[in-house]
């Protein structure tokens, strides 16, 4: 007897997170002939930790309703498979009584029956499944789709109208094969939410699907370790370099909050001491041959792009701009009044999603919600919270970016930029190389004049500049 206690493993190392993973995979694998894709993960790890739904739709990413509709299903084939029974209330006590019995039934014998399958005594091994199917069991199985979105924001499920941004980056990725993706623009502009949009409408044409932060400033050396481990995780051998992982799989890896190994009181663009094998890293991606893509979220889009898109590589940058009139919906979300205002409104704040939300919960506690008595003077923009967003955009400028920008704010329209102002300072090549930065900031705006342009500072950072020369001149 006691012989057989020393062979049984314990059931704190039976029941390992990877474990479990593995035993329902093997389960549903065998009834299905799929693997267990990332939703049905999350539903299975909060039915052991007894999580609610909503913090497992959180964790899955997705909405709650979808959630309950996956876990129906797939409690309704471990039910099937194990012949009794199964749901998220009793699913942690039936698995552990499975595995007990798996445990002493493999002691003295190789394998222990449930259902029509034989089950290995190690279950990390795919059980041995009949060999006869049945008709309703898929002869061709699908590669499982490995996603890591831990680092992703926390978003609301909201997610409004980018039909255009959508289908443009759809058609990058899924017709031109873009291999490296820059979407840059003002934080709170709507990367993110975008990005997994992107995901969610083009993730069963990937293997692989991570996305990491760059908000702590992670070396390149550190990413390119998180995601040979991210990789390493399927049962080909591991491969030396993240080019023969982009070779050999179809992956998708979104890296976010670039701008933070950007320096600040320079040029847009410029990295960070120890951080510019990061550049070299971008350009491999988009010179190599490879069927995968990297997708660059930014406030500012890096330097070496521009060059890569000049030679026809397949590289693209996507600047996103506020949402227009689709942002009407974030002010009826608000419970806004008079809602022939919207539009001044919305015109006034670039149809910046989040400056928006800022303003109207200004106006629903200031003005009982209502944007005509906000408006009583189009030429004077309210900024009060937004002060601090764009003052983290403005401390980022270099001297000449500076020095630019302040003489756009004191200009009432739109100007040429062909010749620098003569009161400036600057030589005609620091002026356009100030100029060509505070673009790829987001910061400036192109007005199409006949077959010619001017150029005029983004409205709400042309206010909040002339704000801090005049203090009195805001007005509430």
């Amino acid at each position: 007897m006691s012989d057989t206690i020393a062979k049984t493993p314990t059931l704190t190392n039976l029941m390992d997170v990877e474990e479990i993973l593995k035993f329902a995979d093997n389960l549903v694998f065998t009834k299905t002939g799929k693997h267990l894709d990332n939703v049905q993960e999350a539903i299975l790890l909060g039915a052991w930790q007894a999580q609610k739904y909503p913090k497992i739709a959180e964790e899955a990413h997705c909405s709650e309703g979808h959630a309950r509709d996956v876990a129906s299903e797939l409690w309704k084939i471990l039910s099937d498979v194990l012949g009794e029974s199964v749901n998220k209330s009793n699913f942690k006590s039936t698995f552990k009584r499975w595995h007990i019995s798996i445990v002493s039934s493999t002691v003295e014998k190789n394998s222990v029956q449930i259902g029509n399958v034989n089950v290995c005594g190690n279950t990390s091994q795919s059980p041995e499944v009949p060999k006869e199917r049945s008709s309703s069991t898929p002869e061709n199985t699908q590669p499982q789709i490995r996603q890591d979105l831990r680092d992703a924001p926390d978003i609301a499920s909201l997610f409004y109208d980018r039909t255009s941004e959508l289908s443009t980056l759809k058609q990058w990725i899924l017709q031109a094969h873009t291999r490296l993706i820059t979407v840059y623009g003002l934080s709170g502009i709507g990367k993110s939410a975008i990005a997994l949009k992107l995901i969610e409408q083009t993730q069963t044409e990937f293997d692989y699907i991570i996305w990491l932060s760059l908000a702590d400033t992670p070396t390149l050396s550190t990413v390119q370790t998180e995601l040979k481990q991210f990789f390493g995780r399927s049962p080909q051998p591991p491969l030396p370099t993240i080019i023969d992982y982009f070779r050999s799989s179809r992956c998708l890896v979104i890296l976010d909050d670039v701008e933070n190994i950007f320096k600040s009181s320079q040029l847009a663009g410029q990295y960070l001491a120890g951080y510019e094998d990061y550049g070299k890293f971008f350009k491999q991606i988009a010179t190599s041959s490879h069927q995968s893509c990297l997708i660059i979220l930014s406030w500012e889009q890096p330097r070496e792009i521009t060059a890569l898109e000049a030679l026809n590589r397949p590289a693209r940058t996507l600047h996103l701009k506020g949402l227009g009139e689709e942002s009407a919906e974030i002010l009826r979300q608000k419970g806004l009044a008079d809602e022939q205002k919207w539009s001044d409104l919305i015109a006034l704040y670039q149809g910046h999603p989040s400056w928006l939300n800022i303003i109207a919960s200004t106006i629903l506690e200031f003005f009982d919600g209502s944007p005509s008595r906000f408006l009583t003077n189009n030429n004077d923009i309210y900024l009060g919270d937004l002060e601090t967003i764009l003052e983290s955009h403005l401390e980022r400028l270099s001297e000449s970016e500076k020095k630019v920008s302040h003489w756009l704010a004191s200009q009432d329209e739109a100007v040429d930029i062909s010749q620098a102002p003569a009161d400036i300072e600057l030589s005609k090549s620091e002026f356009w190389q100030a100029i060509q930065s505070l673009a790829r900031r987001g910061l400036l705006e192109k007005v199409q004049i006949g077959a010619g342009a001017l150029f005029l500072l983004n409205p709400v950072f042309q206010q909040y500049i002339q704000s801090q020369s005049n203090p009195s001149s805001i007005k509430l």
